[in-house]
């Protein structure tokens, strides 16, 4: 068994200027792996303009950084479906430095993700997860996600059929209670 580095991560809110080493980041994923349905890595450019999108859309982006300022891991929330009556779930994503893995990053990052989610008045968080992804299934579950289905051979990419695993997560008062700006 491998130990396992315990850090104390301090996440913040992802700027402008982190979109490069968080395209750095992304890139090892859609390039290397399933975790990512993009098969082409976008630059620092694109991912700004992501950044953007989601912040006129009220959603968090959050870096946390090493002691020399490196950004080790990010993770995100977007639009779950672009419909109103989804006003109040998002979609969450993280993702980690390769060289990170197994280091708390993850952990920190998905936690600080879910207070930032709640604190804007989402009431549920979705996950979409690569069935080829267990780490992240990990991740999600002991972040208090529970699965609630499969999507067979949903994706195609590096030359195989690729199951999704959708994973939720009540948020705040989920739906024990009104939203504030219900209709």
């Amino acid at each position: 068994m491998l130990p396992v580095m315990s850090v104390l991560l301090t996440v913040c809110e992802a700027s402008i200027e982190d979109a490069a080493a968080i395209a750095d980041i992304y890139a090892h994923y859609v390039i290397e792996s399933t975790a990512s349905f993009e098969t082409e890595a976008p630059d620092a450019a694109t991912m700004a303009e992501r950044m953007r999108r989601a912040e006129a859309g009220n959603y968090p982006w959050l870096v946390t950084r090493d002691d020399d300022g490196r950004v080790l891991g990010f993770a995100h929330a977007n639009s779950y479906a672009d419909r109103a009556g989804y006003l109040y779930s998002c979609e969450t994503n993280v993702y980690v430095r390769y060289d990170s893995v197994g280091q708390g990053v993850g952990t920190g990052l998905i936690g600080a993700l879910i207070d930032a989610c709640e604190a804007r008045g989402f009431r549920q968080a979705f996950a979409v997860i690569a069935g080829t992804e267990p780490a992240s299934v990990v991740l999600h579950a002991r972040a208090g996600y529970f699965p609630v289905g499969t999507l067979a051979a949903a994706g195609w990419k590096h030359g195989k059929w690729l199951d999704v695993f959708i994973m939720q997560r009540k948020l705040g008062q989920g739906a024990d209670t009104l939203p504030v700006a219900a209709d």
